[in-house]
């Protein structure tokens, strides 16, 4: 667990040397990264790399980006490596900075696919060696043959942000939790699920399927934004009368009250691991907020209203569905806002303009 030393850092929170590599090879890691990795992905099925085997990789990672040296890790001869969407030079970006890993990370490891995505924290350098600076990772590797062909990595650069994710401890158990076998939902079916979130908020106008779980319930960026406790002294707002949308509200009256009718485009919907075994799903998007006319809309009940940012918006996100009978039942989410209308990097413009679904784990059933 992190130490805060100042009102805006970190401590390490833990020791460099348990990353288990020297520094004495920069010389070496700097020669590898110069050389651009921009190849095509692997796509066959790369089952040989369960869960513990993944969850390692995750830890190799780590330490050879702390070591600031990518020899330290297996990664394949075409490994291609984007962080914020950029294609970079494996040795670049989080390399240079990252001081240490935190505790908090809350994985979906796909073994049938060799992926695995998660939400973590670090910490990076600080203008005070002594001192670290937190920071929110959203991270997907692909693994096939013994070492890591694709390196996708999204940083929210944001203390207090960082902060209140490491203060979580823990993800939540449902997470980790296994679905009964006999009630097991296929590939499909868990991605079809996830992806009536998305359709439901996209222009979202309270009369669409919304399959929530009763105690559905939603963090983003370490923060509960569904069934927030009533403040004391004040009356929680009816989702049927209310002007505004309220986290207060379940994730049924959220999507039921029409009030976010202003998420104009979720877009570039990559699913890239599913948890069958826990029924979980986790999925790339990009929200678009248009602004101007968009911002205008009929309630269910038929009042006007106007809501949204008033300036073109767009979040990046990465977001985790718990999956139970059929319903959605946890929600957790990385979001960071990049330029408007931007794209992951791993997408064709066609493809990230779009809000079909995208199954990029790169496994088929069979």
């Amino acid at each position: 667990m992190y130490t805060k030393v100042t009102a805006g850092a970190l401590a390490l929170g833990i020791a460099l040397t348990a990353a288990g590599v020297s520094r004495t090879a920069q010389a070496q890691s700097n020669e590898v990264a110069a050389t651009p990795r921009v190849a095509t992905t692997t796509t066959s099925r790369a089952g040989s790399c369960n869960r513990a085997c993944l969850e390692g990789f995750v830890d190799r990672y780590f330490a050879a980006v702390i070591a600031d040296d990518p020899s330290a890790v297996p990664l394949a001869p075409n490994v291609r490596f984007t962080e914020n969407g950029q294609v970079l030079p494996v040795g670049e970006g989080l390399w240079k900075s990252m001081k240490a890993a935190g505790t908090y990370r809350l994985a979906v490891p796909d073994p049938d696919a060799g992926q695995i995505a998660l939400i973590t924290t670090v910490v990076e350098d600080h203008a005070d060696p002594a001192q670290g600076t937190p920071a929110l990772v959203a991270l997907r590797l692909k693994v096939a043959d013994g070492r890591i062909t694709e390196i996708e990595q999204i940083l929210e650069r944001n203390v207090m942000t960082a902060q209140r994710v490491e203060a979580l401890g823990s993800p939540r158990a449902a997470f980790s939790t296994p679905i009964p076998a006999a009630e097991r939902m296929s590939r499909a079916d868990l991605i079809t699920t996830a992806n009536k979130y998305f359709s439901g908020m996209q222009r979202n106008d309270g009369k669409g399927d919304y399959p929530f779980h009763p105690r559905c319930d939603r963090i983003e960026n370490g923060g509960r934004s569904t069934n927030v406790p009533t403040p004391t002294g004040q009356t929680r707002p009816d989702p049927k009368t209310a002007t505004g949308y309220s986290g207060q509200w379940s994730c049924r009256e959220q999507f039921e009250s029409g009030l976010l009718y202003f998420v104009s485009r979720i877009r570039d919907r990559r699913y890239v691991a599913v948890d069958e075994e826990n029924g979980v799903v986790a999925a790339f998007a990009f929200f678009d907020h248009m602004a101007g006319s968009t911002r205008n809309f009929t309630r269910p009940d038929g009042r006007p209203t106007t809501a949204g940012p008033a300036q073109p918006w767009t979040w990046e996100i990465l977001e985790f569905f718990k999956v139970e009978d059929g319903q959605l039942a946890e929600i957790e989410a990385f979001l960071t806002r990049p330029p408007y209308g931007m794209i992951s990097g791993w997408s064709t413009w066609e493809d990230g303009m779009s809000d079909k679904i995208q199954d990029v784990t790169g496994y088929r059933e069979r």
